[in-house]
């Protein structure tokens, strides 16, 4: 480990550059793509980068790393001209530069694919990509002609035509870093870019990512999975506290170094050693169905659904008051449940095909699944969101199958949402409002059918306290949180009302080690005392380390099971794509491997 790497260039590539000039830009004289020199932005109540320098050598991978509030994503959106440092300097291929806008960072070369992918669903691959740069190359044959050229020439093997509803994660993430090539770029910020992917996707980026350095372009990688930033980076930079702490070499640091760097500490581990496992049934799923048709006579919150999370979260209507004034009301009377779905025709697709498993008390329920293969649907069923055409939903013994989303919450159902943006949090409000969601009827946020601010706030600061929520106060919005903070926020939120059943979509996704550990512990100490809880998550390690039991998601069925104790990230990850079915086999059991549980 090392304060500061030698400024050396790689060795020249042979192959060509999509410009057809074959030759190598990058030589030992080049300037770096990017420096970072002494780059400070304040916020009210915290500064957000203190004095950070970065140097960015051109045709390598670099990776930035820290825990969640760092100031990594403040400083990239700085890079990216979203915002304008208070003080320092940023210089691009030896120029220094400012930034007023996004536009202006584009002009220089510089594009970035965000963890949540802007896309439009509606669209195709070519009409995502043009839209917002009809002036490059039109919206007809040319374009078309130059999405197909970028695509062959860095391996991204995206098809223009197609929809991208109908693409999975992987592929769109593809689009989205073509979206950048077609506009120019030549020093691309990736975000996350690895969160939704299983191991066979990640390793197919990594390749994409080479191809691009091999062609003299530049990577600038986020990420929390150290194992991964090992594997790919060149060189890595830590910021902790909102300042640069450091750099490492990837091909001599560990990822125990790159974790004490990051937050003073060693790398948790997701593995649950001990069982809690009872023989009493929480929850209870027994045929359960959904039809595409079903699925649209109930309405369901899907990528189409409106970005208000409201309907998720149960919230009253505001009438015509102000958005605080609104959350000050009487809580409303329960909502009527779900109307039944409509028929289902021959010819509609199952997105949930005779769905059946019990979790019992004390138990982690761990599915694994590409995204889009049910997993929404599934969750949106438990909750109450969709109503499945067949099956039957039981909650502590008690029939919830036709139950409203209020009654579900009120009866003991916790929700991790898979999108914090979409499904947990109001961004534009405060936290202790934020705190309130999901739970309007309950205590202590109401009393005697009135909500209570007062309790509510005081909540609030206890969540904040306890889940070491890292915000300057509660009256602060959501979206001034880091993502971790976010996470942790909606965590507390959602153990403070103590479920007996917890639905946890991808809870720890973008989320640093710090944060991850927290996020861990508090599902295994309400586990241990008796908490019933449904795992999905991209994150392999995670689904294996605190799972009792796994079962594998393809195509709206469950197709497969596994034994934490003894199956490997790559066996599941094969499951995953439709390659394996049955009773999956761990064949590459360590030592020990089976004295976890």
């Amino acid at each position: 480990m090392s304060q500061r790497h030698d400024n050396f260039a790689p060795p020249c590539p042979s192959a060509p550059t999509p410009s057809g000039q074959g030759e190598c830009a990058i030589n030992a004289s080049s300037p770096p793509a990017v420096e970072l020199h002494g780059i400070t932005k304040r916020f009210p109540g915290v500064v957000a980068n203190k004095d950070i320098a970065i140097t960015v050598r051109k045709g390598t991978v670099h990776a930035l790393i820290g825990e969640n509030g760092a100031g990594k994503s403040t400083l990239m959106k700085i890079l990216y001209g979203m915002q304008k440092p208070d003080e320092g300097t940023i210089a691009v291929d030896g120029e220094q530069v400012s930034f007023s806008s996004p536009g202006d960072a584009i002009a220089r070369g510089i594009g970035m694919v965000h963890q949540h992918f802007m896309l439009a669903d509606n669209l195709t691959v070519l009409e995502n990509v043009v839209l917002g740069g009809e002036k490059l190359h039109g919206i007809g044959g040319k374009a078309r002609r130059r999405i197909q050229e970028i695509s062959d020439a860095y391996g991204l093997g995206v098809q223009p035509d197609a929809l991208i509803e109908d693409l999975g994660v992987a592929d769109r993430q593809r689009v989205e870093i073509l979206k950048v090539l077609y506009r120019g770029a030549r020093i691309l910020i990736l975000d996350e870019p690895t969160a939704v992917l299983v191991p066979q996707e990640v390793d197919a980026l990594f390749d994409n990512l080479r191809e691009l350095k091999s062609e003299g372009l530049t990577v600038i990688f986020i990420s929390h999975k150290l194992g991964e930033i090992l594997k790919v980076a060149d060189d890595i930079t830590v910021i902790r506290r909102g300042t640069t702490v450091g750099t490492a070499d990837p091909k001599t640091a560990t990822t125990k170094q790159l974790a004490e760097l990051m937050v003073g500490s060693e790398l948790p581990s997701p593995e649950t050693r001990e069982s809690t496992v009872t023989d009493v049934p929480m929850l209870q799923v027994a045929g359960l169905t959904l039809t595409e048709s079903g699925a649209a006579a109930a309405a369901p919150l899907t990528s189409a659904a409106p970005e208000d999370p409201a309907a998720v979260l149960d919230i009253p209507e505001p009438r015509d008051a102000e958005p605080q004034d609104a959350l000050v009301k009487t809580a409303k009377t329960e909502a009527p449940a779900a109307t039944p779905a409509a028929p289902a025709t021959a010819a509609a697709r199952k997105l949930l095909d005779d769905i059946s498993f019990t979790i019992h008390k004390g138990e982690i329920l761990g599915i694994a699944g590409v995204e889009g293969n049910g997993q929404t649907e599934l969750i949106e069923a438990l909750m109450g969101m969709n109503s499945p055409d067949a099956g039957v939903i039981t909650l502590d013994g008690t029939d919830i199958t036709t139950t409203s989303v209020r009654k579900r919450r009120e009866g003991g159902i916790g929700y991790i949402p898979e999108d914090r943006h979409r499904h947990g949090l109001l961004l534009e409000s405060s936290l202790w409002e934020n705190r309130i969601l999901g739970h309007v009827t309950e205590a202590p946020n109401s009393r005697r059918g009135i909500l209570d601010p007062k309790a509510a706030r005081a909540d609030t600061e206890r969540i904040v306290r306890e889940y070491d929520v890292r915000t300057p106060g509660i009256d602060v919005t959501a979206a001034s949180l880091s993502g971790g903070n976010q996470q942790k926020l909606i965590v507390g939120r959602e153990m403070s009302h103590h479920p007996k059943f917890l639905i946890a979509a991808h809870p720890t996704r973008g989320v640093d080690v710090g944060a991850q550990a927290q996020i861990w512990d508090a599902i295994r100490d309400a586990r241990s005392e008796g908490l019933a809880v449904l795992l999905i998550s991209a994150d392999l390690d995670e689904l294996i380390g605190l799972s009792d039991t796994l079962r594998v998601m393809y195509r709206g069925r469950l197709v497969a099971d596994a034994d934490p104790a003894t199956i490997t990230p790559e066996e599941l990850g094969s499951a995953m794509t439709g390659a394996a079915t049955g009773h999956l086999e761990g064949n590459d059991q360590q030592p020990g491997d089976g004295d976890a549980r």
